[in-house]
This record gives C-alpha cells, structure tokens and sequence, in this order.
C-alpha cells in the first residue's frame, strides 16, 4: 500500500535520492499548499483573536504578544497541513510535507511549553534554562523524525533495561515517562494560568480574596492529579506510594507542623475573608495595607515603603487589627499643651479650624477638640479628627495638622509652656554657720 509506506519514516540511505524529491515539479504544488494553509490560519487566529477580544493581552498563551506569537497560529497551521497532506497523499508524491509537519509539531511543543513556563512563572530565573531544554529536545525529536532515525533510536533505547524491585524499566520508558510528566505538568499549569487569570481580572476587595482561594486551590489540584498521570504513565505502581505518604504525614505532624499549619490558615483566612487584599491591618505594631495573600504568607506594605511577610499562622491566633473591615475612615488624634492663662474657648475654636483647613479631613463627623487634662506645666488639650483614605499616609496629615495647630497658637501669642521645675533646698542650722565662718575666714 502506497499510503503505508509514505506513512511510516525510514532511514535516509541516499541523500541524493532525497534532495532529487524535492527537484520534482511536485514540490511546487506542495509549497502552494503549505502557503495556502498559511493564510488561511493566520485569518482564522486573527478572527478568533478579535471574536474573542484578545488584541490587550499581552499574556495570552494563545495569541502571545503578536499573532504569530502564541499557540493558536502553529496550531492551526499544523491542523490544516494534516488535511492538506491526506488530500495530497493519494494524488501526488509527498517531500514538502515530509519536513514541515514535523517542524510544525517541535513549533507547537516548543510554542506551548515556553508560553506556559512565561504566564505560570514570570519572575522565575530557571525558566530561561527551561525554555531552552524543551526547544533542544523538540528540534533533536524533529531531526530524528525527519531522517527516519526516530524509530531506530527508540528500539536501541528499549534495549537499555535495569530492574527496580519487581519492576523493570528501560530508558526508553524513563525518557517517556519524563516527557509525559512534563506535557501534564505544563498542560495542567495552562489550565491553571487560565483559570486564576479569568478568575482575578476584574475581582476587587472580598472577592478578590475568595477568587484567589479558588486559584491557589484549583492549581494545587491540577498540579497534583497531573503527577499522579505522570507517575501513571511511567509505570510506577502507585500503591507503592503509600508507605511515602505515610513517612509525609509523620513528617508533617513532627518536623512541618508549622508549614502545615501556615498552610491551613491561609486557606482559612482566603475562605472567611475576615483579611482581604487592601485591608489596612495593624500586626504586632507594623501598621500597613495588605498587598498579597498567598498560602503560607500575607505580604503587608506600610505607608512608608516597607514590606512585611508574615506567616498565616500568626494573623490566626495573634490579635490582628483590621482598620477597614467594617469603616475605611480612621480616627486620628493629637495633644496640644498651653499655659494656663490662655483663653480655653480660643484655644478649642484655633485647633478646631487648623484641622479643617485640611481636604483629607472629613466634615462629617467634624473634628473636636476636648480640654483633656490639667498637666503639670499647662492645660491639655486633644483635638481628634477623620480621615477617609488611610493609604495615602497618616502621619503626612498629622505633621500638616500639627503645623497649622503651632502657626495658629503663635499668631494669637499663646504660650506653649516649656517644662517647670521648683526645686526647695532646706539648710541646717549647723551647716549655715559653718560655712559663714569659713567664707568671713577666707576674706
């Protein structure tokens, strides 16, 4: 059967045989049709790229940056060139296509593997290295493909055994069990990439929390099924993993404990939602916005620029002050010391209007200001005042507060006494004269 034997690649003998096949006339017809699936899956990406509204994601696995960038146009192109090779196959000799379905299939693996690994781990220096190895790997298969050798080098491999219990595996075995594990493993951080980049575009406040709960969940998922194929595939008996699973959980009960339980309490916090992502939190006096909250750790940022990563487990059983879980107004106050000769009424109505002159400060509920104390050096008093947007700082607004309050009480003359010390000194009778005798002796 004609079809069976150009169906299945054997070894080039003669390389000039092969390079006459691509002289013949044929070829021309070939190159017409590769052209013209060409065209025609670079409109059907455009088509669906546009239909699908896809032109601003510049993360996109299927569409990439550019069109010819992600998945979707090698795809195509490899789906429509197998149709235009059946269609070719019983009419005419086949050379073109010979080389371009095996090129465009190393395109796909390196295209989807490399585009995986970019949205999955951005920031990741090993996925340069990664990226590397799936294209030397693909190109090498597409090589071996091409001249027939594949088959030859896969028996040789098969010959390659060695014995582990009662199991025997061979090379090739391993070489498919490694690239099985790794096709499951980038398909399930495809499906994974997806899903937490629909779930969290447009989510804000709880319900970014709750999304990202179900992300970290559904990636843990995929990840895991997706090595349990993989290890299915090699030929490992997975009832053989008990015993590990068994050693884990002793380990997890002793040694990781407090990784376990950081775990736990970042599935609790995302699920509760008692913390969100944008919370203005205080935790063991670090005062700051939540910016992150992953599985382990919550990332804090203060107003000042610091970060702070602090482990699940402490914001579950430590006191944690949430200022916007039920208001995102904040109450701030300052205390202000006169003499007491001033004008109280004065001195209320001027602390009153030097908060009010600031935009931040909210009308309603207005500032007050109280006399809180009869100091030891000056009357007290403690002017307390709103503020709407705790993220934009707190104590930029105290300073231009505290400014104004010192500008105010400067205009009026009203003093701002300095600390006052009567210090009495008792002399005895004995003591005083003695020292009179000595100074009248000196003189």
């Amino acid at each position: 059967m004609a079809t069976t034997s150009s169906a299945a690649p054997k070894p080039i003998d003669d390389f000039g045989l092969w390079l006459t096949a691509f002289t013949q006339p044929t070829v021309l017809t070939e190159l017409g049709a590769l052209a013209l699936c060409i065209a025609i899956a670079l409109g059907i990406a455009w088509l669906l790229r546009r239909a699908l509204r896809m032109q601003d994601e510049k993360t996109s696995v299927l569409f990439g940056r550019r069109l010819i960038d992600g998945v979707m146009f090698p795809l195509l192109l490899l789906t429509l060139a197998y149709v235009a090779r059946a269609l070719l196959l019983e009419r005419l000799p086949l050379a073109a296509f010979k080389v371009a379905i095996p090129v465009l299939v190393s395109l796909v693996v390196i295209r989807v593997g490399v585009k995986v690994l970019q949205v999955a781990f951005a920031t990741a220096p090993w996925v340069r290295v990664l990226e590397r190895t799936i294209s030397w790997v693909a190109w090498l298969a597409m090589v071996l493909w091409v001249s027939g050798l594949l088959p030859v080098v896969l028996a040789e491999m098969d010959q390659i055994t060695w014995k582990i219990g009662a199991s025997t595996l061979s090379l090739r075995t391993m070489i498919e069990g490694i690239l099985t594990a790794g096709a499951v493993l980038i398909l399930s951080l495809w499906v994974s990439s997806a899903i937490e980049t629909r779930l969290l575009r447009k989510a804000v406040g709880g319900d970014l929390s709750l999304r990202k709960a179900v992300s970290n969940a559904t990636r843990a998922m995929l990840m895991f099924f997706g090595l349990i194929i993989a290890l299915s595939a090699v030929g490992i008996d997975l009832t053989a993993l008990s015993v590990l699973g068994g050693a884990i959980g002793v380990g997890i009960g002793f040694g990781l404990q407090k990784l376990a339980s950081n775990y736990v309490s970042g599935f609790v916090i995302l699920a509760e939602r008692s913390m969100r992502i944008g919370d203005n939190v205080r935790v063991d006096n670090f005062e700051g916005i939540i910016t992150d909250i992953n599985a382990r750790y919550t990332v804090i940022r203060s107003t000042t620029g610091r970060e702070s990563i602090v482990p699940n487990e402490l914001l579950i059983i430590n006191r944690v002050e949430n200022l916007s879980l039920a208001d995102d107004r904040l109450w701030q106050s300052t205390v202000v010391s006169v003499g007491y000769e001033s004008d109280v009424e004065q001195v209320m109505a001027l602390l009153k209007d030097a908060a009010l002159t600031q935009d931040r400060v909210l009308k309603d509920p207005a500032p007050s200001v109280a006399l809180s104390n009869f100091g030891a050096d000056g009357l007290e008093f403690t002017l307390g005042y709103w503020i709407a947007d705790p993220e934009n700082g707190t104590l930029n607004i105290r300073s231009l507060i505290n400014r104004k309050v010192l500008q105010a009480l400067r205009e009026n003359q009203i003093e701002i006494p300095y600390p006052q010390r009567v210090l009495h000194f008792k002399a005895q009778p004995g003591v005083a004269e003695a020292e009179f005798s000595a100074r009248h002796e000196a003189r």
